[in-house]
């Protein structure tokens, strides 16, 4: 039985069919233009990003270790050894502040006590009104829109990324403030995402309206600018390490 092969020729044939093709893609590729939107965008500002955990040169630092002066309630935080351990009630910034990158490292008791929401409590407020749970979840349940990571009482986490109690963690928080209108009128819902240590446990999540505890979620009007509020919820969670970056949109060049 005779197995067919290719010849010489037939070969040389194949090839000669592919580099023509080529070559004609080729010369087609060079007559395509290429798209450009015609907009003259403002160069980005270059920044330096600062050591891992930040802050970037373009942070505004509230919290160093060293003082709470930027919050209205620090003194009553007792400060040592770089970080602060919430006692005697909240804090909350003197400044208000709109879309923002929030960054703060927390860490719960290393004695664990209670259980639930009685263990390693706390939670940041953005705006004073929408909170991320913070909250020892580590081998310890309770409603799964009231753990770490969660926006309280509207989303679950993604997945639970806590630490085991005692260790740092870290949250970082991108929030779009919602607006409203000159009636005061909700025209653009809150976004929250969030990395708890790294992970994503809130996508670009919906805010529903504010926290509360006793009622379903609901918008209540208020200025683009508000303070952000940590509470203290009667257990010494520590924080570190607090900044912010203010966040706008990209801006195209005048009069282009």
């Amino acid at each position: 039985m005779r197995t067919k092969t290719f010849s010489s020729r037939s070969l040389l044939a194949v090839v000669s069919v592919l580099v023509g093709f080529c070559s004609v893609l080729a010369v087609r590729a060079a007559f395509v233009d290429e798209y450009k939107s015609g907009i003259n965008w403002v160069e980005p500002k270059v920044i330096d990003p600062g050591p891992v955990g930040g802050p970037p040169s373009d942070a505004i630092v509230l919290f160093d270790g060293k003082d709470l002066s930027q919050w209205q309630g620090g003194d009553k935080w007792p400060i040592q050894d770089g970080y602060a351990t919430s006692k005697g009630g909240g804090i909350t910034t003197k400044a208000g502040f709109g879309d923002c990158q929030l960054h703060v490292e927390w860490a719960a008791p290393e004695e664990v006590k209670g259980s639930g929401q009685g263990r390693g409590n706390s939670g940041v407020y953005l705006m004073g009104k929408y909170e991320v749970q913070i909250l020892d979840s580590y081998d310890n349940t309770t409603y799964f829109d009231g753990q770490a990571g969660s926006l309280y009482k509207q989303y679950p986490p993604l997945v639970n990324a806590c630490r085991k109690p005692g260790e740092w963690q870290a949250y970082d928080i991108i929030f779009s403030a919602p607006r409203f209108d000159e009636e005061k009128k909700l025209t653009k819902p809150g976004y929250v995402t969030v990395l708890h240590n790294g992970v994503v446990v809130q996508n670009h999540s919906e805010l529903k309206g504010g926290t509360f505890y006793d009622r379903a979620p609901a918008y209540e009007p208020h200025p683009p600018r508000q303070p952000i509020h940590i509470q203290d919820h009667g257990n010494p969670v520590k924080f570190r390490n607090i900044w912010l970056r203010e966040l706008k949109d990209a801006e195209i060049s005048p009069g282009k």
